[in-house]
């Protein structure tokens, strides 16, 4: 079970119940645990690994570390991991809320089986948690209190289906109080953004930087300490792009400004610009403006 000294995995949930002094799941493949009924046991590894989905509430005062940020849960928040995530152990037993655990086998043959990869907030960190208000978890809860009562409940041929009914609806909300988030917490956002053009100019006005490629995402957002799904959501949300978009709307702009300001030619802007080959370079430039780099150039002059 254990590759890791430091590392703990988990591949069924009856394990994880196991480990943590919980009776034995309801069903296999998901469960609905109060997090004052866990017990820390002292054999835990400082790491641990889930082969299922968590989506946990904690309500109460205390802290955990996910990635490489912490996170005060002093307000209460809503944080969800995907299958294979790394996070740390609880520092303490005293948090109080609940935790949904989620096996991707229990989605099988459910449109919810793809759909749920295109939840974003399953690759936030921990100090990017979902912070609600007393309606917004008022609305929550009522819908953990029917997940928690259909597992407790004798399971019959309409079980699975409003389990992921409910699952589907606590995700769909939580998308919304997100988006409500991105925009209520406006003056942090707005440095953000602020921060992440900085960080464009600066690479895009660095010959250097410039001579390494196009930026990834992830690169962006390792920069500005946040996790590369939460930046994209975050601008997708304030400005209707996400950030691949604006990374290659500024390339657009940087090509432009060199095509219309030098005699370099297109081979030699491409390579400027980090391509190995000509083409690449043309193949963006097209499809951002409908014109090649040649043809943009004639067009100016």
């Amino acid at each position: 079970m254990k590759s890791n000294p430091h590392l703990h995995k988990f591949q069924s949930l009856s394990e994880f119940h196991k480990m943590f002094g919980l009776p034995k799941p309801e069903h296999p493949l998901v469960s609905f645990i109060r997090l004052e009924d866990m017990t820390l046991p002292e054999e835990l590894s400082d790491h641990m690994v889930l082969d299922f989905y968590k989506i946990a509430y904690k309500d109460t005062i205390g802290s955990a570390k996910y990635g490489q940020h912490h996170y005060d849960f002093g307000e209460g928040g809503l944080v969800f991991t995907a299958p294979g995530q790394l996070f740390e152990k609880p520092k303490n037993n005293k948090s109080k809320g609940f935790l949904i655990l989620l096996h991707p086998d229990f989605l099988l043959s459910y449109p919810l089986a793809k759909k749920i990869r295109q939840y974003g907030f399953f690759s936030y960190s921990a100090d990017e948690a979902l912070k609600v208000s007393e309606s917004e978890k008022n609305t929550l809860f009522s819908v953990f209190s029917i997940i928690d009562e259909e597992l407790k409940s004798r399971m019959d041929d309409f079980s699975q289906n409003v389990v992921i009914s409910q699952l589907e609806l606590l995700l769909n909300y939580s998308s919304r109080y997100y988006k409500r988030q991105f925009i209520t917490y406006k003056a942090v956002n707005d440095h953000l953004i602020e921060k992440f053009e900085k960080v464009l100019d600066l690479y895009f006005n660095s010959d250097e930087d410039l001579q390494n490629g196009i930026p990834t995402v992830q690169n962006i957002a390792d920069q500005l300490n946040v996790s590369a799904s939460y930046l994209s959501d975050l601008l997708r949300s304030l400005t209707g792009l996400n950030t691949q978009q604006h990374i290659h709307n500024r390339f657009v702009e940087k090509a432009k400004e060199i095509l219309s300001t030098t005699d370099l030619s297109i081979s030699e802007i491409a390579y400027h610009m980090g391509f190995e080959y000509p083409q690449s370079f043309t193949r963006l430039f097209k499809s951002k403006t409908n014109q090649t780099p040649l043809e943009f150039r004639q067009s100016f002059n």
